[in-house]
């Protein structure tokens, strides 16, 4: 895996989290692409052996969380555009009998593996390039100059200063109409992540900078026509059922601290 940044190799972290809730915890997030590309993965995957059943199930979480909010999104939308910025290995487009437009984001050696791990179909196709660079969206607006278009960022901006994602989502407003959804930590979950999540799951030498304590007040700093639409506990949705006692127990005093979160904006 020496052809990935650290950064870039995050991006097996939820890969294992889809494909262990899928065998151990299918309320969750059943994902049978997951599955069927278990064997292709690398086999010295950082923090293979050293995540918790919380790590892996909060990857799948996230996941979950994702395909909630992309159903919702469709249900308003039903010429409605998805884009998956800093992509990854995501299977999103798997898990469902979707008909709408995806497209993959994210830098050229993780879209090379994507191709040869992944495929690529007529409307589910790749674009490689930096997530912060607007050249993507320009190449999609003038496919789609006008559909609504829903950018999920999954797993992305902790690793980038907040000065860098705000100004993406300002130039993503730009571009509209566009909503954008992505999970992020408060203020105390970052500094849980730093000390402990990270570590778990491989990767504690990774910098990571942006959080959000209020949704609002990122709107707020949007400016414009920027709104938010829902921030939500992160694990409000997410079935429990057959998870162990300790992760359990975790995952509500996340909810109740609101240290996760979904946040979606209309910018």
């Amino acid at each position: 895996m020496s052809e990935f940044s650290s950064v870039e190799e995050t991006l097996f972290v939820p890969m294992l989290g889809r494909i262990y809730a899928s065998e151990k915890c299918p309320s969750v997030l059943t994902d049978r692409k997951a599955l069927e590309i278990k064997p292709l993965l690398p086999e010295n995957i950082k923090g293979k052996d050293t995540q918790t059943e919380y790590t892996l199930l909060a990857s799948a979480s996230r996941s979950a969380n994702m395909d909630r909010a992309i159903a919702e999104f469709l249900g308003r939308n039903s010429d409605g555009v998805i884009v998956e910025l800093g992509c990854g290995l995501e299977t999103t487009y798997f898990r469902r009998d979707y008909r709408n437009m995806f497209f993959e984001v994210d830098l050229p050696a993780v879209i090379e593996f994507r191709r040869r791990i992944l495929g690529e179909t007529g409307n589910d196709r790749c674009i490689a390039g930096d997530a912060f660079d607007l050249s993507w969206i320009r190449t999609i607006r003038e496919e789609f100059p006008s559909n609504p278009i829903l950018v999920t960022a999954s797993g992305l901006f902790y690793y980038f200063e907040e000065e860098k994602v705000l100004s993406l989502m300002k130039s993503l407003g730009e571009y509209g109409p566009i909503e954008i959804v992505f999970d992020t930590v408060n203020k105390s979950g970052m500094k849980r992540m730093k000390s402990t999540y990270m570590k778990q799951v491989g990767h504690g030498d990774v910098p990571m900078f942006f959080y959000v304590d209020d949704a609002n007040e990122v709107a707020r700093k949007l400016g414009g026509n920027a709104r938010v639409l829902e921030e939500e506990k992160y694990y409000r949705h997410i079935d429990k059922s057959g998870i162990g006692f300790t992760t359990r127990m975790t995952m509500r005093i996340s909810d109740l601290l609101r240290m996760v979160k979904m946040v979606r904006l209309s910018l």
